[in-house]
């Protein structure tokens, strides 16, 4: 998203850029956009529902990947995250 995009998201919210959701810059979720989403940008991803329609949800980019973690590490924001991410490659997939 462009910088302007960001701040008016934030400001929309009020809230700041470290307490949007994270999302690794690895994470297959996110793997082969073009351009290639580096860490600290914001991301605006599109989620399909057949119910609630098209949304989107934003994520800020984060350096490494989920497995660099021990499980003991995660919080329980990120495993619900990830098995989110999980869940809807596995939508994607089924389409």
């Amino acid at each position: 998203m462009a910088d302007d995009e960001v701040e008016e998201l934030l400001k929309k919210y009020n809230i700041t850029k470290d307490k949007l959701p994270k999302i690794y810059e690895f994470d297959a979720a996110i793997s082969g956009l073009n351009p290639e989403p580096k860490p600290g940008e914001v991301i605006k991803i599109l989620r399909k529902s057949p119910t609630a329609g098209n949304i989107f949800y934003y994520r800020v980019v984060v350096p490494g990947t989920f497995h660099e973690k021990g499980a003991s590490e995660r919080t329980e924001e990120e495993i619900a995250e990830y098995a989110d991410d999980v869940g809807e490659e596995e939508e994607e997939i089924n389409e």
